[in-house]
């Protein structure tokens, strides 16, 4: 077998140990300081689960982080950077699993992290180049930075609402960057390194996420969205489009359920991000699937995208239009199929059907005379 591959699965296979064996010391530590998710029944809440159940399994991930760091990363100063913005996140998701901050608190929190990443660290996202034309952003490159970074780290935690789901997502993103970046040969370089330990930590984290949950991510789920974005700059630093488009469609579900949640508060005038029961493991759940099978059928959906990404990037761009093509005619189904941006699509829909069943059986009847 290939010495990177082995390296890769050594990698892989110590941070998954190491993050799995890690896991139980987190659910004592958090019935200790009473880190727990009680389930709720107030009016919007998303709680799904019957029991109380521990947090801080995204402390457990970043532990598990920090040990391959220190036996595989290599010292610099983008790892460097990283290493504090993740201390960052990570406090501010404890202190929110502990005793709830407001969102403008968590912000702050975030936006110090990104700003060491960009400031410190030094990675940006300069120019894009699509079609012909170059867009450099000067100056704007800082803000449009930040900007994306405070959204990946938003977005996972806004999607982590059953078990498994957040860590299955981030696990698919890790699993196909390291995939796309091995076949590229860069399999030693930083951001393959950092991908690599993800994965495995995640993974072991998701051993004892996978439903019945017996611990949550909490809000430490930050950690991952913020892992993910600094990948993805790392990653797709590229000048053109496509690069950056890579790592936001592998992430197709949560940015997709993010916008559509977004769009569906702002038609019933209510604040972007107050919570509701209309996200898409929520609509799935409606259709009378289990748990189990929400969260599998998710992973079916972000794995075509991750296909798509990996034929568009490595083999076969034609089919990985194909397959984006698939995705695109999915989406648009399952939005007017659904409430998840408004009940009056649902209603058009069924009665449409409603209406063609009608004329099919109207035409079998005359038939049979």
């Amino acid at each position: 077998m290939n010495a990177e591959i082995l390296n890769a699965l050594k990698i892989v296979f110590v941070t998954f140990v190491c993050s799995a064996a890690i896991m139980p010391f987190m659910k004592r530590i958090a019935k200790h300081i009473g880190a727990i998710d009680y389930p709720r029944s107030d009016e919007g809440n998303r709680h799904i689960h019957k029991k109380p159940i521990p947090k801080l399994g995204g402390v457990g991930i970043f532990l598990a982080f920090l040990i391959g760091y220190m036996l595989f990363g290599v010292q610099s100063v983008q790892m460097n950077s990283i290493l504090i913005g993740s201390f960052i996140i990570i406090l501010t998701g404890i202190i929110d699993d502990i005793k709830s901050i407001r969102a403008g608190q968590k912000l702050i929190g975030q936006l110090i992290a990104a700003c060491v990443i960009v400031f410190y660290g030094g990675i940006l996202l300069n120019n894009i180049t699509a079609f012909g034309y170059s867009l450099d952003f000067g100056i704007w490159s800082y803000p449009l930075t930040i900007f994306f970074i405070i959204a990946c780290t938003n977005i996972i935690n806004l999607i982590d609402g059953l078990d498994g789901l957040s860590g299955g997502i981030s696990s698919i993103f890790f699993l196909t960057i390291g995939i796309i970046g091995f076949f590229q040969g860069r399999s030693g370089s930083l951001v393959m390194i950092l991908t690599f330990i993800m994965l495995g930590a995640t993974l072991g984290f998701l051993l004892h996420n996978f439903y019945p949950a017996k611990i949550f991510c909490g809000d430490c789920a930050m950690f991952l969205g913020f892992i993910i974005a600094v990948i993805s700059l790392l990653e797709f630093k590229g000048p053109a489009l496509t690069s950056l488009f890579v790592p936001l469609i592998i992430l197709g579900i949560p940015i997709l359920d993010t916008l559509f949640a977004i769009i569906r508060r702002m038609l019933r005038h209510q604040p972007p991000f107050s919570p509701d029961k209309e996200h898409i493991h929520h609509q799935l759940l409606g259709m009378n699937f289990s748990q189990r099978t929400t969260v599998l059928i998710i992973y079916g959906i972000d794995i075509l995208f991750a296909s798509a990404s990996i034929f568009y990037t490595l083999k076969d761009p034609v089919v990985g239009k194909i397959l984006y093509i698939l995705i695109f005619i999915i989406v648009v189904w399952f939005v007017f199929r659904t409430t998840i941006i408004s009940p009056k699509n649902k209603e058009v829909t069924d009665n449409l059907i409603d209406k063609v069943e009608g004329t099919i059986k109207k035409k079998k009847k005359k038939e049979n005379r």
